[in-house]
């Protein structure tokens, strides 16, 4: 018999001499000794050995010998004698493997025990040699790949095997499988009861457990598969537990990728032996470990919760037995840890409770343990990590989704998840976002949550309970009733989801749901029958927790408008998602917070863009074109100026995408036309102003109706709508070049007539006339050939109206005198209007002579253009071309060309207003008498309206020209800070805006004057002043000055939409440059404290503007210029503003060091326990991201800053009470020389004063005192004011402080006579008392 084989600790242990009786190499081959031709045919010979002869002929000596020094040299065989070797082991084993079984058949049948002996240990010694040599290639193998990979450094080379490389992956995964098929077979035999030799063991399991260190291998099926196995097999079926389960949290701990493979093997191991032993003893170890030690492994923490996640998927009923021991760490201070174990709980209850088999009391506690389960689920959504808390929501979604939480915690759920809507966390609020959409699509109540209809149909179904129940239901019909004792829960809840559903669906149409209810009222058997008494009452119950829920949802809507305008894009796109199926299930409100989404396409952010008009074309578009032109056609009517600003641009982007068919536009026109029955003329006009909309992107939409647009536009419809008119104004504006011609040729004088007539006539009411008279303007600008002729005679005729007579001249001496008596025959409206059309014409010449001015720059450039083209076609005429043009470029003379444009179009614009100085125009007469107009303060005041037309018409002049812009200045100022009508005070001061825009130089002295609109009392100037200085700021159009401390004001503003435009200058000043407000910041500080500001709103003012603040550089340098201004500052209310300021800083390690450095600074404001405050919380911060070396740090700063608080209040006090004890010592003296000046002219004596006298019990002690101490002259200050000055406990007032008396030398005998005449003159009265005193004066 062979001797035994141990596994040796090396490869090359095996050629060391045992002194035991065991197989080692005697006479191994040095390989690479070897030619190429005698190394191939030495490895031809023993691959011919092994196949010959038997399976055990490797415990031969020579044989053994042969494989040991191939399998030393490995590294060196070419890539055939690698394949020679390799695959003659592993056929080898192969087939030794079924042999064991027949074996052991055929020692059944033999008497003779010594062969069969011989026989197992030959197996025996062949199966671990085989297994020792395949795995020793597998590792070498392995090596050799890695380093290969390693030492590549071109991409080229990358792909390409070595010279004599091999397909080793196929042959690594039979290796393994085989390996791992010899540990599924019975060994028993070969090693007896006491199982695999432990070196063995060890062997196999210390190898597979590296090579899951190898992400390459892993990523091989077969080969992950095997290791798996393997795994599963050494730690399960032959006990090698402690050691694989150290070896596992090992490489999770240091490996990311292995976590679902290891959970795998786990899953695996315990699947095929039926034992969960492996997975239990991983569970404990988790339990067993320290949380704190997961605080700095934040790698290990998280590949930990991943494997406790992949368990708890693939073994749930087994982690559920043991969740006990991981609950405890959902103290420790590891997020990662705490949402892994809110993942793992998820997993639990949505599938460790699915199995319904058992008894009663099993189910009873597993139910029991569900809902524990879910109740930590719910507590863990406050948890104080974000990430976790985002975690937790995810797994309820994930459970609504799966249909695993019941009615009975559905609405506290979705309270849970109202509430985070405003989590300070961008990533809580997604998850709680998320989760009230899947809440919304899995409900169990309906696809109807209307308010309205829960309480109809609860209010019927109450009633008929109540007719039920006084009804006790015999015997017989009781044994009648469904049973509900055998079936589940759930079953249950279906049941009553699926009546609730039919009864919404039955009984709860869309329409009308007033008279719906009137309906239930007068019919009883409107109502479907559901059944019992009980199928009744669980009914009524489901509609009731149906009702809380519609109304946990309505009262989010609020919140989800405010998010609309969160910073966050997330946020937006999941309102918006959010919304959209409220809006599905009927919640109440959410289709008018779904139009506030309107603005957002102006978003500068793709995603909430796409979003928004995602959204857009679901509600409004996806439809038959009737229904979508209807819709969009009431968008339009329900629409402000912002959101109709808003859906024109979303509109135009529709149209040219496609989105809005061909179909949607002629229903558009059917309506305009009134070609739909039932169309009303405002929804006419809707629809027109729909197709000016879309004209704007696609202008060929108007051309088919030009006639209808002038026939209804301004026809009788329109004096039902006057909207309409102006609409049709647009319409004009908004055609193309052809169209512009086609209508000149065709209704030319028609249109122009009727366009005369609005701006001119009476017919429109006065409230639309001035909005149509705008549009009809600049549509006679538009499209006449000439329109200064047109306008001209418009303002002519306007005037005409105004006056009847040539009395222009007399008005304008009238107002210039202050009179107003001349307006007795002037009618207010049309002098208004006459205001309105002359300015309006100014302004509109103005850009006609612009738009003039770009047509001869854009031709003179396409001439220039076209001649290049020539001349560069003729390449003869090239050289002298490009001489001239050089020559001309000396000459300057292509630069005066622009010149002489520029300045006949100056000539131009100054001829609208002022024009020459010996005569003026048309416009021009009207400007001094607008002025004169404009000062007239007491008729203004008489005529309100007139003041709005006339002050509006003096912006525009003032707008045109600078020379009447600087005249006028001064009046404007006083109007917009002193008119007593808000819209003329909010006209102007958009009028300073535009202003500051195009004479900035003008403008630039009255900054202080703009800032002041900001402190108007009224909310619409306040409001367009923050807009005006928020666009002039933002646009570089007006430099941050030192005013800018009244917007940051506005963010308080008691005005919400204010406050939020206020808040959005803010966020978008941040975004310019390196952060202005950082700047600005010191200087808001300062200013804001010197104000009359409330505490609260100072510090969520600061709070806005710090937040603003990203960069950690900037961050630093605020501490110590904050520390700074501590030190020039002695007011104690500013001292707790700046700590204010300091603690809502995120602060740094620089930054923590420069407060440190900085102690001299504010050492002396340390005495204030509100500031002192603040710097606790600042020390709070920085001990959460300090390192050891910082913390000591911090803490030793924090014992000095308690320290000097401590020093500074005791010497507050000190000097405090010695200052006050000396004021009364200094008094009482003064009152004591007063009183014995007195008792030198009373002529009764001594006693009887004394007895007669009525002294302050409160001052009579230190009365007494004093004077001894006068006439003593021995007084021992110094002494007596250390000794017994003391701070008592105050009155309730708290504003006394009190000095104990000074005893003194000789004062004790008088202390107690006098205490002794207090106690008789406390029973003498009042009155006598005041007798006492006359008597004795």
């Amino acid at each position: 018999m062979a001797p035994s084989f141990e596994f040796p600790q090396s490869l090359r242990a095996l050629e060391e001499d045992g002194e035991d009786n065991r197989l080692y190499a005697r006479n191994p081959v040095d390989i690479a000794s070897l030619r190429p031709s005698q190394l191939e045919e030495f490895v031809k010979g023993i691959s011919f050995d092994l196949s010959d002869k038997e399976l055990f002929c490797i415990e031969e000596q020579d044989v053994f010998d042969s494989v040991y020094s191939l399998v030393r040299g490995y590294n060196g065989l070419p890539a055939t004698c690698k394949v020679n070797l390799v695959e003659s082991l592993r056929s080898n084993l192969s087939v030794l493997l079924p042999n064991v079984d027949s074996l052991s058949r055929s020692s059944q049948g033999q008497d003779d025990a010594t062969p069969v002996l011989d026989r197992v240990a030959s197996h025996r010694n062949a199966l671990k040699i085989y297994t020792y040599f395949l795995f020793t290639v597998v590792l070498n193998e392995e090596v050799n790949i890695t380093s290969n990979n390693n030492m590549k450094v071109t991409a080229s080379t990358r792909k390409k095997h070595p010279k004599n490389s091999w397909n080793w992956e196929p042959q690594r995964g039979r290796i393994l499988n085989l390996i791992a098929n010899s540990l599924e077979i019975k060994l028993a035999l070969l090693f007896g009861p006491t199982g695999l030799e432990e070196n063995y063991i060890s062997f196999i399991a210390k190898n597979a457990f590296a090579l899951f260190e190898n992400a390459t291998v892993l990523k091989d099926s077969d080969a992950k598969d095997a290791l798996c196995r393997i795994i599963g097999a050494c730690a399960t079926k032959y006990q090698y537990m402690a050691q694989s389960c150290a070896s596992i949290m090992h490489l999770v701990h240091k490996y990311d990728f292995v976590v679902t493979h290891i959970a795998d093997a786990v899953a695996g191991a315990e699947k095929k032996y039926a034992d969960g032993s492996l997975a239990n003893s991983l569970i404990r170890e988790i339990g067993r470990t320290n949380p704190k030690d997961y605080i700095k492994d934040t790698v290990g923490a998280e590949n930990v919760g991943r494997l406790l996640v992949e368990l708890s998927d693939r073994l749930p009923k087994l982690m559920s037995v043991n969740i006990g021991l991981l609950v405890p760490h959902f103290g420790g201070e590891s997020y990662k840890i705490r949402n892994a174990l809110v993942g793992v709980l998820g997993k639990l209850v949505a599938k460790a409770f699915k199995d319904v088999e058992g008894e009663v009391n099993s189910k009873s506690v597993r139910l029991r343990t569900k809902q524990a389960m879910l109740e930590i689920l719910l507590e863990r959504c406050r948890d104080v990590s974000a990430y976790t808390r985002s975690r937790v929501l995810q797994i309820w979604a994930e459970l609504c989704e799966e249909h695993c939480v019941s009615i009975g915690l559905w609405n506290e759920l979705a309270e849970v998840a109202a509430g985070r809507l405003e989590d300070k966390s961008a990533m809580v609020r997604k998850s709680a976002l998320n989760l009230l959409i899947m809440m919304l699509q899995h409900n169990p109540f309906g696809p109807q949550l209307r308010i309205a209809s829960f309480e109809a149909t609860l209010q019927q179904y109450k009633k008929k309970l109540k007719e039920l129940e006084p009804d006790t239901p015999s015997e017989s019909d009781m044994n009648r009733l469904p049973s509900f004792s055998n079936t589940s829960g759930n079953a249950e809840v279906d049941d009553v989801t699926a009546g609730l559903t039919k009864v919404q669906q039955d009984s709860l149409p869309d329409s009308c749901l007033p008279q719906m209810e009137e309906d239930l009222v007068q019919k009883d058997g409107c109502v479907p029958d559901v059944g019992n008494l009980e199928q009744t009452r669980a009914l009524v119950a489901s509609l009731e927790a149906g009702l809380r829920f519609s109304k946990c949802i309505s009262t989010t809507i609020p919140t989800l408008a405010q998010l609309m305008a969160s910073s966050s894009a997330t946020d937006v796109e999941n309102t918006i998602n959010l919304l959209m199926r409220c809006r599905q299930f009927q919640i109440d409100a959410s289709e008018a917070c779904l139009h506030k989404m309107l603005p957002l396409v102006f978003s500068q952010d793709k995603s909430i863009y796409e979003a928004v008009e995602n959204a857009f074309i679901t509600i409004y578009i996806k439809k038959n074109p009737v229904e979508a032109a209807r819709n969009l056609i009431n968008l339009a009517i329900e629409s402000n100026i912002g959101d109709l600003a808003a859906l024109e641009f979303i509109v135009g982007a529709l149209v040219s995408k496609g989105n809005i068919s061909n179909a949607a536009i002629s229903a558009l026109w059917d309506f305009f036309c009134f070609n739909i029955s039932g169309t009303t003329a405002i929804q006419s006009c809707g629809a027109l102003s729909i197709l000016c909309m879309a004209a704007k992107s696609s202008s060929a939409v108007l051309s088919s109706h030009l006639q209808d647009i002038i026939d209804i536009g301004f026809g009788r419809w329109a004096k039902i709508e006057p909207l309409l008119a102006r609409t049709a104004c647009v319409a004009l504006q908004r055609l193309s070049e052809d169209d512009r011609k086609k209508l000149l040729s065709s209704n030319g004088s028609r249109a122009f007539g009727i366009l005369e007539s609005l701006i001119t006539g009476f017919w429109l009411p006065e409230n639309i006339w001035y909005a149509a008279a705008d549009k009809a303007i600049a549509a006679i600008y538009t499209i006449h050939p000439t329109p200064e002729t047109f306008a001209a005679n418009l303002v002519k005729k306007s005037l005409r109206s105004v006056f009847d007579c040539s009395g222009g001249e007399e008005l304008h001496n009238e107002i210039g005198g202050g009179s107003a008596g001349i307006l007795t025959t002037v009618q207010v409206e049309r002098l208004g209007r006459y205001l309105f059309v002359v300015s309006h014409v100014a302004m509109n010449q103005l850009l006609y002579i612009e738009s003039c001015l770009r047509k001869v720059q854009k031709q003179k450039v396409g001439k220039e253009k076209m001649n290049y083209d020539f001349q560069h076609a003729n390449g003869a005429m090239l050289a002298d071309t490009s001489k001239e043009i050089g020559i001309n470029a000396e000459l300057g003379l292509t630069a005066s060309e622009d010149a002489i444009l520029d300045t006949l179009s100056d000539k131009a614009e100054k001829e609208i207003v002022c024009g020459g100085s010996t005569e003026k125009n048309l416009i021009g007469h009207c400007a001094p008498f607008l002025s004169k107009l404009c000062r007239n303060f007491s008729l203004m005041q008489k005529y309100p309206e007139l003041q709005v037309s006339a002050m509006l018409a003096l912006c525009r002049f003032m707008i045109i020209d600078a020379c009447f812009c600087d005249t006028n200045l001064q009046l404007l100022f006083t109007v917009v800070e002193s008119a007593p009508s808000e819209i003329v005070r909010s006209n102007c001061t958009i009028c300073l805006g535009d202003l500051a825009v195009r004479f900035p130089n003008l403008l630039e002295p009255w900054t202080e004057n703009m800032y002041s609109r900001l402190q108007d009392p009224s909310v619409s100037v306040r409001k367009n002043a923050v807009l005006v200085l928020s666009h002039l700021i933002l646009n570089d159009m007006m430099k941050v000055k030192g005013y800018i401390n009244e917007m940051a004001i506005r963010l308080e503003d008691e005005d919400e939409r204010i406050s939020n435009l206020a808040k959005l200058f803010f966020n978008e000043l941040s975004k310019k440059g390196s952060n202005p407000i950082y700047n600005l910041l010191p200087d808001i500080l300062g200013k804001l404290s010197n104000q009359n500001l409330k505490r609260e709103s100072f510090c969520n003012i600061m709070q806005f503007l710090i937040g603003s603040i990203k960069k950690d550089k900037q961050m630093e340098s605020l501490v110590e210029k904050l520390c700074n201004r501590f030190s020039g500052v002695t007011d104690i209310r500013q001292w707790e503003y700046i700590s204010y300021c300091l603690s809502q800083l995120a602060f740094t390690e620089k930054g923590m060091k420069k407060l440190m450095e900085s102690f001299k600074t504010y050492e002396h404001v340390l005495s204030e326990d509100s500031v002192m405050d603040h710097f606790k919380s600042i020390i709070n911060k920085g001990k959460k991201f300090a390192k050891p070396e910082l913390k000591l740090c911090i803490e030793e700063f924090e014992d000095k800053l308690n320290k000097f608080h401590l020093e500074k209040k005791e010497q507050e006090v000190t000097a405090r009470n010695a200052q006050i004890h000396q004021q009364k010592i200094d008094s009482m003296e003064d009152f004591v020389v007063t009183r014995n000046a007195g008792e030198a002219h009373m002529e009764s004596d001594n006693d009887e004063g004394t007895d007669g006298e009525v002294i302050d019990p409160c001052t009579e002690g230190m009365i007494k005192s004093v004077n001894e101490t006068s006439k003593s002259r021995c007084v021992e200050s110094e002494e007596h004011s250390v000794a017994s000055s003391e701070l008592t406990e105050s009155e309730p007032d708290d504003s006394e402080i009190q000095s104990p008396n000074v005893i003194l030398r000789g004062a004790s005998k008088a202390g107690s006579e006098k205490s002794n005449m207090k106690d008789k003159k406390s029973h003498v009265p009042a009155s006598s008392r005041r007798n006492i005193r006359s008597k004795q004066r």
